[in-house]
């Protein structure tokens, strides 16, 4: 098995997401930016907490993938806790996606929850998104490009009200990470065979190829060839590529002009 990586900032200060790479368990995590100015110690953000404090457990390696999301879960709300975060104010609390597999003989094992994916490329060319469902942005970046063609104003102020409410439905129409115990209830898990497996691709949504039109729905097949023609880093530059064009996001809605990327790439 071959091991592949990227780890790279956005144009954020800091990069919230985080990876590891743990014996036969391979995690990718992404703490969701900040609604609040609130930073901690090394003016490190929730986000950035969350996503480290998750990928850090789970490295440990030592137990079920359930059972290390639970204990992720836990360990976030004792951070939390110590810290003595506000969590009656739901922008405050502090969460992130996952996605992790544990690679076994002749099979892999699987959790994921939010918006980081597990893609699987078969030796036939074929492709399969392990989960479906993950776009709870759908709505926010629909408003996001209606905005972006009918008024010049700063599109963040126009949709921060938005933005705050799709937050609060965290654990409650989309799974996240953030020290609810409900939080367990949105995990998605699974186990599948290796045979006529090529690849397994896990990432945040840093590598999420852009869209002019928020509804066409992300089938992955560009996503596919890219690698196939040069991994994770042909893949990167494509949308790095696509990005700059757009400085303001205006034609392709998202948040930044960069998001943070973690990514792993397995090959067999």
């Amino acid at each position: 098995m071959q091991i592949n990586s990227i780890f790279e900032k956005g144009t954020g200060a800091i990069n919230e997401d985080f990876y590891c790479i743990s014996g036969n368990l391979f995690g990718v995590f992404d703490g969701a930016t900040s609604l609040t100015d609130t930073v901690y110690e090394d003016g490190v953000t929730g986000g950035f907490l969350a996503s480290n404090i998750a990928g850090k457990t789970f490295a440990n390696n030592n137990a079920s993938l359930a059972s290390l999301a639970e204990k992720a879960n836990q360990a976030i709300a004792d951070a939390m806790a110590e810290r003595e975060v506000n969590l009656y104010q739901r922008e405050n609390i502090w969460c992130t996606s996952a996605a992790v597999v544990r690679v076994h003989k002749e099979l892999f094992e699987w959790v994921q929850t939010g918006d980081c994916l597990i893609l699987v490329i078969f030796e036939d060319g074929t492709h399969e998104v392990l989960i479906k469902g993950f776009d709870h942005d759908l709505e926010t970046f629909q408003l996001w490009k209606k905005f972006a063609d009918t008024s010049h104003n700063p599109i963040m102020s126009e949709m921060a009200e938005q933005i705050k409410r799709v937050r609060s439905q965290m654990n409650v129409t989309y799974g996240v990470l953030n020290g609810e115990q409900c939080a367990l209830d949105f995990l998605n898990h699974g186990g599948k065979s290796l045979q006529g497996i090529k690849n397994i691709l896990l990432f945040t949504d840093g590598l999420f190829i852009p869209h002019r039109d928020p509804k066409e729905k992300e089938d992955f097949k560009l996503f596919a060839q890219l690698f196939r023609k040069g991994g994770l880093a042909n893949v990167k530059n494509y949308i790095r590529e696509v990005e700059e064009t757009d400085g303001e996001c205006r034609i392709y809605p998202r948040f930044k002009v960069h998001d943070d990327i973690a990514a792993i790439a397995l090959t067999f």
